[in-house]
């Protein structure tokens, strides 16, 4: 009845991946400065 059309399907699939990839950024550069933060503090 109400199926969703693939080009809706396509988009939410690029801003979930988009987000993903967002969120993996953030969690890779916290884990960056936390090395940073350990090699400089004694």
């Amino acid at each position: 009845m109400n199926n969703p059309s693939p080009i809706k399907t396509d988009e939410t699939r690029r801003r979930n991946a988009r987000r993903t990839a967002l969120a993996l950024a953030l969690v890779a550069a916290g884990i960056f400065v936390a090395f940073l933060l350990t090699a400089v503090l004694p």
